[in-house]
């Protein structure tokens, strides 16, 4: 059986590491998992052109809203966050799932992070989406700031919010000090940009999400994790997300959390003392 992660980029995906080690440990010895460079022009040839032994795919960006637009199926969560990581092949075609919302939710609650009162993200794309349904998965939602480089590109993760039934306020990343000062900070931000705000997070009584995982700790991380904050990294989320794939792609409950966590641990040590 074959799988795959498909995105552009796609050469740094942990995925194939993670995926493979989950085989390897379930005996699995016929599976393989791959990576493939594809954009949204490429993702229907590509699945036309599979064989019947692919079983599953991971999706990265930017191919999350275009597999709910070609997938037959599509799960209500998928719906309602408005973005897809993973296509599942059945009898019947492909069907779309969103494993991001659950290896957020998981990642925070192995740190201890549950139902937190008052809740600030930054950023408002996809990831944003799935960390709204992630507080959702938590418990009763409490107050959610939003905060975006552009308060006028903020519809999507508005009309997330509203399918989800979290409300939210959005306010401009630019006042981001006005707000840090919450329960917990999820930040969707590509890395290096949450430095700036490192030092209002270290005084701050704020749990960190973020999403970033190499390089890690990121400034902010350090920042929360030194006054003795609670801090989640991506490389949590990008693990639990790949348990659920694991789980979709291969129909069996018993996922081997361990040996996935140790191989991408090992990968990302080794990628660290690259040159």
């Amino acid at each position: 059986m074959r799988a795959a992660v498909l995105g552009s980029p796609v050469a740094h995906s942990l995925s194939p590491i993670l995926h493979t080690a989950a085989y390897e440990a379930m005996g699995l010895t016929e599976w393989s998992y791959g990576r493939h460079e594809c954009d949204e022009k490429g993702l229907a040839p590509f699945l036309s052109g599979l064989y019947d032994d692919w079983v599953g795919l991971s999706l990265t960006m930017p191919l999350k809203r275009r597999a709910m637009e070609l997938a037959a199926r599509v799960s209500d969560l998928s719906t309602q966050v408005g973005g897809a990581n993973t296509m599942v092949r059945d009898d019947d075609g492909w069907s779309a799932y969103n494993t991001d919302v659950e290896g957020i939710a998981v990642a925070l609650s192995e740190a201890g992070v549950t139902a937190p009162r008052d809740t600030v993200v930054l950023g408002a794309g996809a990831t944003a989406a799935s960390a709204l349904a992630a507080l959702r998965e938590l418990g009763e939602v409490g107050a959610v700031t939003v905060l975006a480089r552009s308060t006028a590109r903020t519809g999507e993760v508005v009309a997330a919010a509203g399918r989800l039934g979290v409300p939210i306020e959005v306010a401009p990343l630019a006042e981001a000090e006005r707000y840090l000062d919450a329960d917990l900070v999820m930040s969707t931000l590509p890395s290096g940009a949450t430095d700036a705000h490192a030092e209002s997070l270290s005084a701050s009584r704020a749990d960190l999400f973020d999403v970033v995982y190499a390089p890690w700790p990121t400034k902010a991380a350090e920042s929360v994790n030194d006054r003795g904050g609670r801090v989640v990294g991506g490389f949590p989320m990008l693990l639990h997300q790949a348990v659920a794939q694991v789980r979709l792609m291969t129909g069996t409950t018993d996922v081997p959390v361990a040996a996935m966590r140790a191989a991408g641990e090992t990968e990302l040590k080794r990628r660290a003392a690259l040159p």
